[in-house]
This record gives structure tokens, C-alpha cells and sequence, in this order.
């Protein structure tokens, strides 16, 4: 390759990247919006949450189901998950939260790594958490920037963006709904 196609290619996608730093949401334009979502009471109880995790292009690379158990007890919470994928595959992951003040939420997971952290404000909740995620063998340590939004008492809405080194690798996108 050419060092002027190097160049623009390098300038292009720098570019690229910049703009899309740029368009990032914030949680605080959700402040106002009803319903108010309270996750100890919505995470409570069983759910049943729909998916898909489509790649870079947008192509739906796989499609799953989520049964949720979910328990609370005062602050400290229990997200028990169990995934089953469109190619036959299971995976579970149990999620333990513990609520702080002003809706601010931590949580772990045997497959996260370190502690994700996340936030409600009106009818949105953001979480940020790095996953250990098993592909073809390997592991790859993963960013989530995970967004939910509060339809009605019974459906939450999903979106996640997967990132390694800064850059989207796909993104999953959920439906929850509440038994």
C-alpha cells in the first residue's frame, strides 16, 4: 500500500472514530422520561428477555432466548441468566448487583471482569463492564456500553455496543419482558 492511501485510510478512520466519540448519548437526557425505572423492582422476579447479536455490518450473526430469575434482598441483588442460542448452545451467567445511592449500581459476574459499573436516571439505565467473551477457543476481553429503557411495567428495551480497543465490533439488542 501506498503511503498516501496509508495516509487517508489512517485519516479516514481517525476521523471516523473522532465523530463517533462525538455522538455519544448521556444518561442525564432520560432524567425526565416516565416511566421512572427502579431495577430492584424490575429485575425482580422472572423474565424473559429475546436477542440478537449482530456484527460490525449489522448482519445478525446470532439470535438467542434469556430466561432471568431475579431476587433482591435490601441493596444486594441476584440476576440468575440462562441463555439458550440459536445453534443450540447454553450459557449461564449470575449476575450480583448491589444498589447504591442516587440510583448508581455495581455488579459482577464470573465472565466480567473486574466490576461493571452502571446508573439509572428516568427511564434509562447505563452499564459499562468489560466481558470475557470465548470465541472460537479463545477468550477476548470485551467493552460493553449498555443501554436499557423502560417501556412499561413489563418490557425493557436492550442495546449494547461491543467494543474492543476503542473500536465497535457488533452490537446486541434485547427485548425483556416481565411474567
Amino acid at each position: 500500500m501506498n503511503r498516501r492511501r496509508l495516509f487517508a485510510l489512517t485519516l479516514g478512520t481517525g476521523a471516523a472514530l473522532a465523530l463517533g466519540g462525538c455522538a455519544s448519548q448521556k444518561l442525564d437526557t432520560y432524567a425526565q422520561e416516565k416511566p421512572a425505572l427502579d431495577l430492584r423492582q424490575y429485575f425482580n422476579g422472572t423474565l424473559d428477555a429475546y436477542g440478537v447479536f449482530t456484527d460490525y455490518t449489522g448482519t445478525v450473526v446470532k439470535r438467542f432466548k434469556v430466561v432471568m430469575v431475579c431476587t433482591w434482598t435490601g441493596n444486594e441483588g441476584v440476576l440468575d441468566e440462562d441463555f439458550i442460542y440459536s445453534d443450540g448452545t447454553k450459557q449461564k451467567r449470575i449476575w450480583r448487583l448491589t444498589a447504591g445511592p442516587d440510583g448508581s449500581y455495581t455488579g459482577r459476574a464470573d465472565d466480567v471482569v473486574g466490576i461493571a459499573q452502571g446508573r439509572t436516571q428516568g427511564n434509562a439505565f447505563q452499564w459499562q463492564y468489560t466481558l470475557a467473551l470465548p470465541v472460537d477457543g479463545k477468550i477476548y476481553e470485551v467493552q460493553f456500553d449498555d443501554w436499557m429503557y423502560l417501556v412499561d411495567e413489563r418490557v425493557m428495551l436492550n442495546k449494547a455496543v461491543m467494543r474492543k480497543f476503542g473500536l465497535p465490533l457488533g452490537e446486541v439488542t434485547l427485548s425483556f419482558y416481565k411474567r
